[in-house]
């Protein structure tokens, strides 16, 4: 039986995505008829992007599985109208680019890259920095790419120490969990990288009383969501030099406003959410796995836990 399938992310990602898709579909032998309009009685799985066309499910009435392009999905498991099972993207190509900017951007506070970068003032100041085996950096999340870029940091020779909501082992790094792991994971972190679900769980994970924990100095990296850190609390930790710098990706308001403290603020580095991005050819993959999967009655690649929220 052909699956109608309803391509409803941005309508100008359609032209990329429908040639990959296709080619997908059949190289797995996965008879599917894919369009980006279809009345909507007719659709058995759509392909879904916030952005896109679609925010009620409630006319899709034979409706199997919502696969979403986007990796965070706080913004689709509060629409009431989603009662079919939920994935999320998890795909090489996001993997790959978010271990790569947390690796450049972890290096970059590491090698102290910024002191000869911004500050090129005449002095000779030979002053070489530690070895990574030296350095203690702790990743906030270890759901798919937390635990990538933990794995990374470690092969690179960091001592790596990873923090999630329950008890993960990982080969060369520590794993804590729960509250009191969360202490222990902070107190001797030189870097933290924030890579967890923003759930209502995860809000202000940092803030006044975890950052205090920090060693003096501290640098923090976010590029996984806005509300992952109390803003006010940071701006008071860096303003008294309890953390050192932020280079932060994502915002609770995007694009960021023109007139927020993160622009002027010297020991803050602002990025325009470019962390990382779905890619459309390794998504494609997934997403023709998981409806190859659905069809033939199996379980669905990285289904999201409405309850918990990712």
């Amino acid at each position: 039986m052909t699956a109608n399938v309803l391509f409803a992310g941005r309508p100008n990602a359609w032209p990329a995505y429908e040639p990959l898709l296709r080619a997908e579909f059949a190289r797995l032998g996965v008879p599917a008829n894919l369009r980006n309009e279809f009345a909507p009685e007719e659709v058995d799985y759509i392909i879904f992007a916030p952005n896109g066309p679609v925010s009620d499910f409630t006319p899709f009435t034979r409706l199997k599985a919502v696969l979403s392009l986007w990796a965070g999905v706080e913004k689709i498991t509060p629409n009431a109208s989603l009662t079919v099972p939920l994935t999320r993207m998890v795909d090489s190509g996001l993997e790959q680019g978010m271990t790569e900017w947390v690796a450049g951007h972890t290096l970059r506070y590491h090698l102290g890259m910024d002191t000869h970068i911004l500050d090129q003032n005449g002095r000779w100041e030979p002053k070489a920095p530690p070895l990574a085996k030296d350095r203690n950096v702790t990743v906030l999340g270890l759901g798919a790419l937390g635990t990538a870029s933990a794995q990374a940091l470690a092969a690179l020779g960091f001592q790596v120490s990873g923090w999630s909501r329950t008890q993960k082992e990982i080969e060369g790094v520590t794993c804590f969990a729960g509250a009191d792991g969360l202490k222990e994971a902070l107190a001797k972190a030189e870097i933290v990288i924030l890579l967890l679900p923003d759930t209502p769980a995860t809000e202000n994970t940092l803030n006044a009383e975890t950052l205090a924990l920090l060693p003096r100095g501290a640098k923090i990296i976010n590029p996984g969501r806005g509300p992952l850190i109390d803003d006010g609390a940071l701006l008071a930790a860096l303003d008294s030099g309890q953390v050192g710098h932020a280079t932060l990706d994502v915002f609770r308001i995007e694009p960021l406003p023109p007139e927020h403290p993160y622009w002027a603020h010297p020991n803050v580095t602002v990025t325009p959410h470019i962390a990382s991005e779905t890619r459309e050819s390794t998504a494609a993959e997934v997403i023709a796995e998981n409806i190859r999967r659905a069809e033939a009655g199996e379980p669905l690649l990285h289904l999201v836990d409405r309850s918990l929220g990712y």
